[in-house]
C-alpha cells in the first residue's frame, strides 16, 4: 500500500489521571483508533456515535490540534509532532476543518470578511488584493452563496446556515486535501441540512477532496460517505462499508444506534429481528473490558475481562465483538483498507 495522505494509527487519547487539580482517574477519550485516508483516491469516510463515543476528540487529534497520548497521526508519512514549521504550514493549509457552531468562529465585531481575507493572507501572502477577492468570491459561489449578498455583513446579519457554507468556502479558499468537518449540519434547520451535504459532497467530486464526516446522525452518514466507522466510548466498534453496516449491522451497538434511526414505515426495518433490549440497570463497563459490556444484551464473562479487537466478520466489514470470536482479527493494513473502502 501506498503512503497514506492523513492516518491515524493506533491513536489513543487519555484525559485526566493527574491528580491535584485534575481527576485522580484517567478518563480515555479514543484508545486504539485506526483511520486512513488514501494519496491516490479522494474518499469520504463517516464517524458515527452518540455524544461521548470520542468523535470530536478523534476530529481534533486528525487536524494535530490535540497531540495523541500514544500512538500517532501521520500526514504523508510525517508524524505531525515532529514535522518542522514548513511542513506544519503545509498541513495547516491542506488539512481544514469545519466545526459544529458556525457562529463561534466569527468574531461578531468584524464582518465575516475578516474570516476569509486573514487565512488567505496568512497562506498565500503574495497575491494582489484582486486575487484575494477573485478567491474569496470563488470560495463563496462554490457553495452556493452570492458574494454580492454576503461580503460587507456582520455574522449576526447572517442565517445559520449561510455562516456554516462560509465555513466551507473560508476551507475551500485554501485548496486542501482533506476538509475534517465535525457535525457541520447538527446546528441548522432540516431544510439547509440537504444545501450544506450537497456543497460537500460537490467539492468532493469536483475538487478531489477527501472528506471526514463526523455526525450522530446516521441517516446523513449514510447519505455522503462510502465507509463508516462506528465508536463508542472511544473505541471503534465497527468499520465497513457504509450499505452493509446500516442494512446489516454487526455490533450490537451499531444494532442499537440503526433501530433507532426514525422510520417513515413502522412496518419497515433496516436489518434483521430487533436485538434483546439491555438491562435497563446495567453497570458501566470494566475499563478492562469490552466498552459496550454494560448495555450489551450478549454479554458474556469474556466480554467483561478484555476488549475485542477488530475481527473480520464480511470481507468488506469488521466488527470488534466476541459474537465473531471465530473470525480472524483485523491487521493494521486491513482496518486501513476497510476505513477507505478497499474490501
Amino acid at each position: 500500500m501506498s503512503t497514506p495522505l492523513l492516518e491515524a494509527r493506533n491513536i489513543t487519547r487519555t484525559f485526566g489521571g493527574g491528580g491535584l487539580f485534575g481527576s485522580d482517574r484517567a478518563v480515555t477519550a479514543v484508545q486504539n483508533a485506526h483511520l486512513v485516508l488514501p494519496a491516490n483516491q479522494p474518499v469520504v469516510v463517516a464517524v458515527a456515535g452518540e455524544s461521548g463515543s470520542g468523535k470530536t476528540t478523534l476530529a481534533r487529534l486528525l487536524l494535530g490540534v490535540l497531540p495523541p497520548t500514544s500512538g500517532s497521526v501521520q500526514y504523508g508519512g510525517r508524524d505531525l509532532r515532529k514535522m518542522d514549521r514548513q511542513q506544519r504550514k503545509t498541513f495547516r493549509r491542506e488539512v481544514q476543518a469545519v466545526f459544529q457552531d458556525p457562529f463561534e468562529v466569527f468574531n461578531p465585531f468584524y464582518k465575516v470578511d475578516h474570516a476569509l481575507n486573514v487565512p488567505i493572507g496568512r497562506f498565500y501572502p503574495d497575491l494582489s488584493r484582486a486575487e484575494r477577492r477573485e478567491r474569496i468570491e470563488e470560495g463563496l459561489r462554490g457553495v452556493g452563496l452570492r458574494p454580492e449578498e454576503t461580503l460587507g455583513r456582520f455574522p449576526h446579519q447572517l442565517s445559520g446556515g449561510q455562516r456554516q457554507r462560509i465555513m466551507v468556502a473560508r476551507a475551500l479558499m485554501l485548496d486542501p486535501r482533506v476538509i475534517v468537518a465535525d457535525e457541520p449540519v447538527s446546528m441548522v434547520d432540516a431544510s439547509l441540512r440537504a444545501t450544506i451535504l450537497e456543497s460537500l459532497d460537490r467539492v468532493h467530486r469536483e475538487r478531489g477532496i477527501s472528506l471526514v464526516y463526523i455526525t450522530h446522525d446516521l441517516t446523513t452518514a449514510y447519505q455522503v460517505s462510502r465507509t463508516l466507522l462506528v465508536m463508542y466510548r472511544g473505541a471503534v466498534v465497527e468499520v465497513g462499508d457504509v450499505e452493509r453496516v446500516m442494512r446489516e449491522p454487526k455490533h450490537p451497538y451499531t444494532q442499537l444506534l440503526v433501530r433507532s434511526i426514525p422510520l417513515p414505515d413502522p412496518n419497515r426495518r433496516w436489518g434483521g429481528e430487533q436485538p434483546a433490549r439491555p438491562a435497563a440497570t446495567a453497570s458501566a463497563p470494566d475499563d478492562s473490558g469490552c466498552v459496550f459490556a454494560g448495555r450489551c444484551p450478549h454479554a458474556m464473562d469474556a466480554c467483561r475481562q478484555h476488549q475485542p479487537p477488530l475481527l473480520q466478520t464480511d470481507p468488506d466489514r469488521g466488527a470488534a465483538c466476541l459474537l465473531y470470536e471465530d473470525a480472524q482479527p483485523l491487521s493494521i493494513e486491513q482496518i486501513a483498507a476497510l476505513s477507505h473502502g478497499e474490501a
